[in-house]
């Protein structure tokens, strides 16, 4: 497999060789326009040529310099998405031949069902990223109904309290919502579920430890609700914010939590879908983070 240095190596050459065969294309083509000059015609034709082969050139340059990168993405992501389909069934394997090998007592034996019962949860939320994922590129439609945003949080911090097994406080929910005003959104309460669960997990995955998630709920306008999900981890660069958001991206540096790199992406391509938008600010590394999905109110009933 190739490593991440030889790749940035082909990538420079490839840029590299590019830019050389389009400065002897242009050098060429100059020399035969000055050569040809009192031709006329030929001169004409040799220049719309040259123009013709630097264009080809330059686009060559810049498809191959894209599928390196494309390659370098997809090799990230089957890494990550084996070590987390790996992982847990190693697991599991392990504690079935410990089941089977040992006669243990009833308190062990509900640990063990235990263990085995969060390896699965993982293992089953492994899959359901990857065919979201994939169902979001085909953008295809699905069935909406009029869906309570403010229900969709609170289960999303319920069971993510219960898969990290936070201690309380760890996730403060906060609705800025009078609750005469509904928070019903029109969409597929599957997808609106995964946008969120993913918002607040990987808040929970990229911060310090004891790890302090804040969420808000609020309506800035008649017809917007707001999800704010605030985090005292690591932070992002500015320069990285968008970058984010990209199928299989990953944030460089020395910290990488567990993930297939597609939670953010599901988060944009659900928001997108139905209508809103999502968008992150930071004021730096180390300075935390704050995600917001914002998505349009359903109409009145």
């Amino acid at each position: 497999m190739e490593l991440p240095g030889q790749r940035r190596v082909s990538v420079i050459f490839w840029i590299a060789l590019g830019a050389c065969l389009v400065a002897l294309a242009i050098v060429l083509n100059i020399g035969w326009l000055i050569a040809n000059w009192p031709s006329g015609l030929l001169a004409v034709l040799g220049g719309i040529a040259g123009l013709m082969l630097v264009a080809g050139l330059v686009l060559n340059t810049v498809f191959l310099v894209r599928e390196i990168r494309r390659n370098a993405k997809h090799d990230a992501f089957i890494n990550a998405v084996t070590h987390e389909l790996k992982t847990p069934v190693a697991s599991l394997k392990l504690f079935l031949e410990t089941l089977q090998s040992r006669r243990l007592d009833e308190t062990q034996q509900q640990e063990f069902y235990q263990t085995m019962l969060s390896d699965m949860n993982r293992l089953q939320g492994t899959i359901d990223q990857v065919l979201l994922a994939g169902a979001m590129r085909t953008a295809r439609k699905s069935q909406r109904t009029r869906v309570d945003l403010t229900a969709v949080v609170k289960d999303s911090i319920r069971n993510l309290r219960l898969s990290y097994n936070l201690p309380d406080g760890s996730v403060r929910f906060r609705s800025e919502v009078p609750q005469d005003k509904p928070t019903l959104v029109l969409g597929n309460r599957d997808e609106l579920s995964a946008a969120v669960s993913n918002l607040i997990d990987n808040a929970i995955k990229y911060s310090s430890k004891g790890a302090r998630v804040r969420i808000d709920l609020a309506r800035p306008t008649p017809s917007l609700v707001a999800l704010h999900v605030r985090d005292n981890g690591i932070g992002i660069d500015k320069d990285e914010l968008k970058r984010v958001f990209r199928r299989f991206y990953r944030v460089p540096g020395a910290f990488r939590a567990k993930g297939t790199g597609l939670g953010l992406y599901i988060v944009r391509s659900v928001a997108k879908k139905h209508g809103g938008r999502v968008f992150g600010d930071s004021p730096g590394r180390g300075h935390g983070s704050t995600f917001t999905l914002e998505l349009p109110l359903a109409a009145p009933a």
